[in-house]
Formats: C-alpha cells, structure tokens, sequence
C-alpha cells in the first residue's frame, strides 16, 4: 500500500472532508480527492460516502482508519521516545486534564515550568473526557480517579476536598443554613449529569446531603462545566459543591456549613508505560509534585 496515500486518507478520516484534510496537509482539495480515488481504485472497495455536507466512512473506511488510526499512534510514541535528549528535556508533552482543574490550577503553575524548560513545548488538552492515552491523544493524563486504562504508570499526585460554597451576595438574599436539613430551602447548582460523563464520582452530592433516605433535591441549575459552576456561585444565583483548589483564588466566595464534607477525590499523575523513561515526564511529574506540596493540598 502506499504510504503517502495512507497518510492522506488517515488525515482525510480525521478531518471529515477533502477541503480541512488538505489545509492540514498544505495540499489542495483537488490534489486530496485524485490520492484518495486513486487509494479506493487500488484496493477495489470504496472508503468514504460522499455527501453535500462532507464525507462518512464505510464499513471498510472504518477499519482502514482503525488499523492505520494505531499505526500513525505507534509511530508518533517511538518517534517521541528517539526524540528524548540525554542531557536536557526537550520536544512537545501533551498534557491532558480536566476543564476545571486545569484552568484553575494548572495553567496558573505552567508558565514556572516553562521557564525551567524552555526546550519543551506543552500542549495542554482540558477535556473532563479521558483521552486514550496508549493512542497518543496525549502523553500525560491528570485524572481524578484511577485510570481503566491497561499498561498505564499512575502516580498519586493530591487529594482534592469538595465543599459547599456561595457568594455574600446569594447569602445576603437567601440566608445561611446552618444545618443539612436546611439545604432543602436553598437554591443549589450541581453538574449536568444528562449531557455528559460527571468528571469525579458523586458530583452531585450536595442534593442527598442531610436528607432522609432515597430523597434528593432538585436543582436550580445543572451545567457540564465545573468553571460554569464557579462563576454561577459568584453571580450570586446558588450554593454549589466546588472543589478546594478552584476557591483558592476566589476569596470572596463563602464556606457554608464547613463541617459538612463532601467526596475526597485522589488525582493521579498518569502516563504509558513506553514513556516511563522520558526526560520530559520526569520533569514535569516532579515539578508538579513540589508544586502540589507548596500548595498543602496532598492530603
């Protein structure tokens, strides 16, 4: 099979159309269409249904794309390990993490790290989904919870706290519960658990805590975002589970009901196990480690 029309049809499957897949390749969309025609002619089978809104693939596209999809990933990981320099880290890390963790925390620490390592280019990935890992959509995972994941490194890199939290602003209008059970009478803001998978276990605490048995509360707003929750509480509309290190900055949001303790939720530093000897990983994993300790929030 011919390597270049390979390469062109795993950009085009990736793509979703002849006109992207060419600006990736810096190829023009006619020049694109002749390569793939010529690829489906020499296999005798067809790899993608042509639409007005862009291109599908069949049966047959898909396990080209598949096969060809772990191919193109095995390469860009030796390509990575060769890539590794014996005396200094450099080259691209690909760092994954969750939308609220690595706008809150994360981002904030990056720029130290750059400075320490001018030769490594982060590429930071915030998706509350878990990229697959052994597929080099990323080379390093943050997570809150253990990887599923096979052949996977995993290393515990903190413990995060969730609380109750609201504004002055929600408090001066609605009052402050000093028990559980007055939570009933309160506007809360959980995580939208129909839209998408819940980034950490039991979320939505908050609407069983301090009620009787099999009884849950309904919110006054769910939203798929952590950081949407955040600036919700601040506006003033409710209470909502936050995490520790997103209310660290915020000094004006205010504890409600301290001694009410939601999930512990462990964070994991995880990468595979082919970049276990990877300069860059080191670096990054030890200096997140300090970071955290600075931080206090290991345990």
């Amino acid at each position: 099979m011919d390597w270049d029309k390979l390469r062109i049809f795993h950009a085009v499957a990736e793509a979703g159309s002849f006109t992207h897949a060419g600006e990736t390749l810096n190829l023009s969309q006619s020049a694109v269409s002749r390569q793939i025609s010529s690829l489906e002619e020499s296999l005798n089978v067809s790899l993608f249904h042509r639409h007005a809104r862009g291109l599908i693939l069949t049966e047959q596209g898909e396990l080209l794309y598949r096969t060809s999809h772990e191919v193109f990933s095995k390469l860009a990981m030796a390509e990575a390990q060769l890539a590794e320099s014996k005396d200094r880290p450099k080259g691209q890390l690909k760092v994954t993490a969750t939308q609220a963790f690595g706008s809150s925390w994360l981002t904030p620490v990056l720029g130290e790290f750059i400075e320490h390592y001018p030769d490594v280019q982060v590429d930071l990935v915030l998706e509350d989904r878990e990229l697959d890992l052994s597929m080099r959509e990323a080379d390093v995972a943050i997570r809150m919870q253990p990887p599923r994941q096979p052949e996977l490194i995993q290393r515990h890199l903190m413990t995060v706290h969730l609380g109750c939290y609201a504004s002055p602003t929600y408090i001066k209008r609605h009052g402050i519960p000093k028990m559980p059970e007055e939570l009933d009478s309160h506007r809360i803001i959980v995580y939208g658990e129909d839209t998408t998978k819940p980034p950490v276990p039991n979320v939505d605490w908050l609407l069983r805590a301090g009620t009787k048995k099999d009884h849950q509360r309904k919110p006054i707003l769910r939203v798929n975002s952590t950081y949407a929750i955040l600036r919700a509480v601040q506006s003033g509309l409710g209470l909502a589970s936050l995490p520790e290190f997103m209310t660290l900055e915020s000094s004006a949001l205010v504890r409600v009901l301290p001694e009410l303790q939601g999930p512990r939720i462990d964070a994991y530093f995880v990468y595979p196990e082919e970049l276990r000897n990877s300069k860059r990983i080191q670096v990054f994993r030890d200096f997140l480690l300090r970071k955290v300790a600075e931080s206090k929030m290991t345990t």
